[in-house]
């Protein structure tokens, strides 16, 4: 089962700040709010859960709707396994938005660690109606089916997950809810995905295969003598001293599509991801774009501008993949604004703008990585 934040937990925020001036403090009405929920978030960081917990408690005197606190909230609780709290927080979210499907997903993990999988099941399915690009919810999906039994099931929600974030494949090959799929074809065709990743990232001898992923050696040999004759792998071979070593490589027309990595001699890894750098030029120019809308405050083209970073035929996918938190605000925004139009973009409108800065200032970051691994 995918952890509630991963196995990574949030680090800290420490780069230095501005001080907030008392002018600050006296126009911004949530200044209180806010610094207690980001203190909440460094007490997470540090798993001082109770703290966190306190901390987040306190925001929510200020403001008892403040649907972030009520969530992490629901995840210190849950994490210091008091169930019913987290239950209470969840259900406080759904009291202000039916629709918040991070809630709907949350609470399926609740009845997943009480062994209801039919609850579970009945959470995320909300979860998936509410934002049917929710990576982790579909993976959760596919949990609850594969405990269920529901193969066929539990199979197409995997595949649904890996197609948002290919991660969640590898992922899959290590976690015990799926011990009943595992003999299931299409759960063999999951292994050809793991192994095709780790040959685009650069680790391309079986050993290398099997150490990363933690796949057996005959399946990794296995799917990847399916990927060769699907005309997706190469094999080739390679002399090391008297030896010769068997490498897979991606054939070179999907190389080029997809990007491929490669490990040097000190095991740094060089990029090359062309398509990677068009995307994120792209999205750049959108965000341009957004913010001049933005500042013009015309409420229907800032909408449409929003579309480009949710719609799957145009950025939505990338967005997903670079920057899922931003596209998740960027999606809660466009609801938000074709409810409430000018009246709420006049209250938010430097949260929206702040939300694009950081999308820019992050694009710039990884376009210098991305230059890099290509010299």
């Amino acid at each position: 089962m995918k952890k509630l934040f991963g196995d990574k937990k949030e680090e800290p925020d420490t780069e230095i700040k501005p001080v907030e001036s008392s002018s600050t403090k006296l126009t911004d009405v949530n200044y209180n709010r806010n610094k207690l929920y980001k203190k909440g978030i460094s007490l997470m960081a540090d798993e001082k859960m109770e703290e966190a917990a306190r901390a987040f408690e306190d925001a929510l005197r200020i403001d008892p709707n403040h649907i972030e606190s009520l969530l992490k909230l629901g995840y210190t609780r849950f994490h210091m396994n008091d169930l019913s709290s987290s239950m209470e927080a969840y259900n406080k979210v759904h009291e202000i938005d039916i629709t918040n499907a991070e809630a709907w997903n949350l609470k399926g993990l609740i009845f997943y660690r009480q062994k209801n999988y039919d609850k579970a099941l009945d959470s995320v399915e909300k979860s998936i109606d509410s934002d049917a690009k929710d990576g982790m919810s579909w993976y959760n999906k596919a949990c609850y089916h594969a405990l269920l039994n529901h193969i066929p099931e539990s199979i197409e929600a995997l595949k649904r997950a890996i197609e948002i974030d290919v991660k969640n494949a590898k992922k899959a090959v290590k976690d015990k809810d799926f011990e009943n799929i595992r003999t299931d074809d299409g759960y063999k065709r999951i292994i050809e995905v793991v192994v095709l990743e780790s040959v685009r990232q650069g680790y391309r001898k079986v050993g290398q295969i099997v150490w990363t992923t933690m796949v057996g050696k005959l399946e990794v040999e296995d799917a990847a003598r399916k990927l060769i004759e699907k005309g997706l792998l190469i094999k080739t071979e390679k002399s090391l001293g008297l030896q010769k070593v068997e490498e897979y490589e991606i054939v070179p027309e999907l190389a080029e599509k997809i990007g491929v990595e490669k490990k040097t001699f000190f095991g740094t890894t060089k990029k090359s991801h062309p398509i990677v750098i068009q995307n994120l030029k792209e999205i750049n120019e959108a965000v341009h774009a957004t913010k001049t809308s933005i500042e013009k405050g015309d409420v229907s083209e800032i909408i449409s501008n929003l579309d480009v970073f949710i719609e799957p035929s145009k950025k939505g996918g990338q967005m997903i993949e670079y920057f899922f938190e931003e596209h998740r605000d960027i999606r809660l925004y466009k609801v938000r604004l074709t409810d409430k139009g000018s009246d709420y973009l006049q209250v938010n409108k430097q949260k929206i703008i702040d939300l694009f800065d950081n999308i820019e200032m992050m694009i710039t970051k990884k376009l210098r990585a991305e230059t890099a691994g290509q010299s």
